[in-house]
This record gives C-alpha cells, sequence and structure tokens, in this order.
C-alpha cells in the first residue's frame, strides 16, 4: 500500500510476498505439531514409511480407486498424509484449505439446509470509476471517462487494485444484497447465512445463500 504503487504494480513482488507468507505458514504450522507433542509419532511414522506401498496407493488413487487401509503399511500411508494435512491447513492457496472450504461448506447446507442460491460475482474492474481510481497513483478521486484501452492497462499492470475493487464489491453485495448484519431484509428475503469461495485466478466469487424456510 506504499503512496506511488510500486509494489502493487511490480511484476514480481505479489510472487515472491506470497511466496514467503506460505514459507512462513509452512513454519508456524510446523512449530504447531510440535507444541502439540506430535512431533516424535509423526517422525516415527515418516522414517518407517514403505516407499513401494506409498507408489502403490498413489497410483491407485490416481486411478480413482477407493482404497480402504487394510496392513500396517498403508495405515501408515494415510496417517502420515493426516499429519501433512494438519501442516497444509495452515498454508493459503494449499490443497488442503481447499479441502477444509468443502468441508465447511458441507457442515453449512447438513445445519442450514441445502442453498437456495448459486450466484456468480464478477464486477468490470476496467470499467468502474473506483476501480480506475485503486489503480491509478492521483491521491485525490476524481472520476474520469477514460479510453477503454487506458483503463485496460491501468487496471491490467496493478492486480492489487482489481483484488481491492472485487473485496469491496463483493462486501458491500453482501451487505446491501444479502442484508447481512443490517436492520434491513436482503433482495432474496432473510439471509440464514452464506459462504463464499474466491478464485485465485479469474478473481470470481461463487455465492452459495441460505435462505430462512
Amino acid at each position: 500500500m506504499y503512496y506511488d504503487k510500486r509494489f502493487q504494480t511490480d511484476a514480481f513482488f505479489p510472487f515472491v510476498a506470497f511466496s514467503h507468507q506460505q514459507i512462513k505458514a509452512c513454519v508456524t504450522g510446523g512449530n504447531l505439531v510440535v507444541d502439540r507433542g506430535n512431533f516424535d509419532q509423526i517422525t516415527e511414522r515418516v522414517m518407517n514409511l514403505n516407499p513401494t506401498v506409498l507408489t502403490n496407493l498413489a497410483d491407485r488413487l490416481g486411478a480413482g480407486e477407493v482404497i480402504h487401509a487394510e496392513t500396517d503399511d498403508e495405515k501408515n500411508c494415510y496417517q502420515v498424509i493426516k499429519d501433512l494435512d494438519h501442516i497444509g491447513g495452515h498454508v493459503q492457496g494449499s490443497t488442503t484449505i481447499k479441502k477444509y472450504m468443502r468441508n465447511e461448506i458441507w457442515s453449512m447446507i447438513i445445519a442450514k439446509g441445502a442453498p437456495s442460491w448459486f450466484i456468480t460475482i464478477s464486477p468490470a474492474d476496467s470499467k468502474h470509476p473506483i476501480c480506475i481510481y485503486y489503480a491509478d497513483t492521483k491521491e485525490e478521486f476524481r472520476p474520469k471517462i477514460m479510453e477503454y484501452n487506458d483503463r485496460f492497462r491501468m487496471v491490467g499492470s496493478n492486480p492489487v487494485a482489481a483484488a481491492r475493487f472485487f473485496h469491496l464489491m463483493v462486501t458491500l453485495f453482501i451487505t446491501h444484497i444479502l442484508g447481512v448484519n443490517t436492520a434491513h431484509l436482503g433482495i432474496y428475503g432473510e439471509t440464514a447465512a452464506y459462504y463464499g469461495t474466491k478464485s485465485e485466478i479469474s478473481f470470481k466469487m461463487r455465492m452459495e445463500s441460505f435462505r430462512r424456510s
């Protein structure tokens, strides 16, 4: 958020920063495992892994086979996978995080019932003056209609501006359209719960809105 937005427009800074964030999360997750007294057990399981059994399980799972661990070696391999999930759950963007989100969605469906609405939000960032302001280096907000190519290049060179704009629009949608934490009902009625997942590539959001019966 530096004033001249040099870090926002740098082509490599977001990748470097995100990589360091993931490394830190991995280290923190590993420390949490140690703090819980599982380090010795995990170390023993990893050291006693049977590579042949692990490769066989990976090939069978990759082929779509449903496997129930029967031997001690197979059970050990599955337990190591659970150990890795425990650490990966602290790393944003990991496969474990996505699995946790699926579990949260299913839990919400069990608690609230099936969702009434599936909504995909795709704000037109290159056409909105707020996003153009986020991407520009001018501190004063003066809405100005720019040429399409200029707007496209400005937003394309500043992915942080597009992300900030997306977050703003989704927050406004949840507050004013769904009526969450407000004194008025949402357009679709009283919202019992909602869940949103954001794609890291397309910056699109799929909303699952649950209405009270």
